[in-house]
């Protein structure tokens, strides 16, 4: 046996050396486009270690995504991020950018950075950008100037803990879809929002407050998203806001989350197709009797009654049991589903739920 191993060839190695490295002979721009596929940007530029080969490499990278640690630990453990940042975008050539994301804690002593942070994705053409600015509650958000309020190259927006100058005039050109995080929206900022962005398509709103009604007439938007209505925590015990939707071209409606309302009240929705109820109603403050709950539910129902699938999610459990239980006649089109196939439970990039301060 000893005899025969001696002659058997030596195993290959194919981590060896000589082997040469596979993905490194790649071409640039298809090494480009895996590092932007890369969850941060840290992960791209510390390929750079690898070799001669990969230093220069996530320069040309189209994504951009950084995120304060804070976000993740809870503590923070990146006292030089904003740093970090800095360095990044001065390393990198002024060249197209795709998507740029910034998941950050805010305070207004970083004010101009972060401005100069999106003014270079501005100048690099960027088409999706996603802001995420925690702040406490008693501090003031990040101010969106007129260059951002004035860009055409938006495709797609998340504004998280961002605050619009009401004198600013907005004008989105391209913009397609459009996600606001915890934000006090009036009727009047809606419209001009509305109005600034003629080929919008998908409107998410979460947890914003501040309007009575919801008044979105505009016939490029598609999909409504009303993820929460969380007003200030400044007395809730009396939650008296009765809020209106009138859609009359949005063909898919989302009411999901924790309502601090009283009531939601639907009003033209005549061209839906498809509708999903996924909310709670009034949260720990249970100030709504059971009575309001089941009336405002069965009101859904009825006005919803015209649309080709009505999703009922696990929020509404208890309320439509207790409907049923009373005898009312759900119609055809009502389809209960479980918790595991909630759309709250996705862990979905594309509306960007998953981290933010919602």
């Amino acid at each position: 046996m000893a005899e025969e191993g001696k002659n058997q060839p030596p195993k290959r190695n194919r981590f060896k050396e000589d082997d040469g490295d596979r993905i490194s002979k790649l071409p640039d721009c298809l090494l480009a486009e895996i590092l932007s596929s890369l969850p941060e940007t840290k992960h791209a530029i510390r390929t750079g270690s690898l070799s001669k080969r990969w230093e220069h490499v996530w320069h040309s990278v189209s994504n951009l995504s950084f995120m304060h640690p804070y976000l993740v630990n809870h503590r923070d453990t990146c006292p030089d991020f904003f740093s970090f940042v800095d360095k990044t975008l001065i390393q990198r050539p002024c060249l197209k950018l795709n998507k740029f994301k910034l998941h950050s804690r805010y305070d207004h002593r970083f004010e101009s950075q972060v401005n100069s942070w999106i003014h270079y994705a501005i100048s690099c053409n960027v088409e999706n950008l996603s802001l995420t600015l925690l702040h406490g509650e008693s501090k003031p958000g990040f101010p969106l100037d007129q260059v951002i309020l004035s860009c055409s190259g938006f495709t797609d927006l998340t504004l998280s803990g961002c605050v619009y100058n009401p004198t600013e005039a907005i004008s989105w050109k391209n913009l397609r879809s459009l996600y606001i995080t915890c934000r006090n929206l009036d009727e009047v900022l809606i419209e001009k929002i509305l109005s600034g962005s003629p080929v919008l398509e998908t409107l998410v709103l979460v947890n914003c407050y501040g309007y009575r009604r919801l008044d979105i007439t505009s016939k490029s938007v598609k999909k409504l998203v009303l993820c929460g209505y969380m007003p200030p925590d400044d007395g809730c015990d009396d939650l008296e806001d009765v809020i209106e939707i009138n859609a009359p071209n949005v063909l898919s409606l989302k009411i999901q989350d924790n309502l601090l309302l009283w009531y939601l009240l639907l009003l033209d929705v005549s061209c839906l197709v498809e509708a999903d109820l996924d909310y709670s109603h009034g949260g720990y403050y249970e100030t709504t009797p059971e009575e309001a709950k089941e009336e405002m539910l069965k009101r859904f129902i009825h006005d919803l009654r015209h649309v080709k699938e009505l999703k009922i999610w696990v929020f509404c459990f208890e309320v439509l049991s207790r409907l049923e239980a009373k005898g009312f006649i759900f119609p055809s089109n009502l389809k209960v589903l479980d918790v595991t196939s909630s759309p709250l439970y996705y862990d979905n990039d594309s509306v960007e739920f998953d981290d933010q301060e919602v």
